[in-house]
């Protein structure tokens, strides 16, 4: 019997230049491409890497991000009975410290 060997291919460690990363970056600024995506077209290991580039030498403002709220679905009426209930009792505890303070 012969036995089979598994090769592998040795994952590589990578530098980029500044060029290709800053061409990269660009391109998921304007929006045509995701960060995911720019790994997978040009084959980039790394999770993080091309975050880490757009952090480093993007232009958006990554210290205070813009979060996008999406609409709310059309609650059901026991999710608006539930909710209407869960505000209700926090307004009566909010009243009772309110009258607590008054007295004190």
């Amino acid at each position: 019997m012969k036995s089979k060997e598994n090769k592998r291919v040795k994952r590589t460690q990578r530098d980029y230049n500044l060029g290709f990363k800053l061409a990269l970056v660009s391109e998921v600024e304007k929006g045509n491409y995701t960060y995911k995506q720019i790994q997978k077209i040009y084959g980039i290991q790394g999770r993080s890497t091309v975050l880490v580039w757009l952090r480093k030498y993007g232009t958006l403002d990554w210290s205070n991000p813009n979060l996008t709220v999406l609409p709310k679905a059309k609650e059901t009426p026991v999710q608006k009975i539930k909710r209407l209930e869960k505000e209700l009792e926090d307004e009566k505890l909010r009243n009772l410290l309110l009258n607590t303070m008054i007295d004190v």
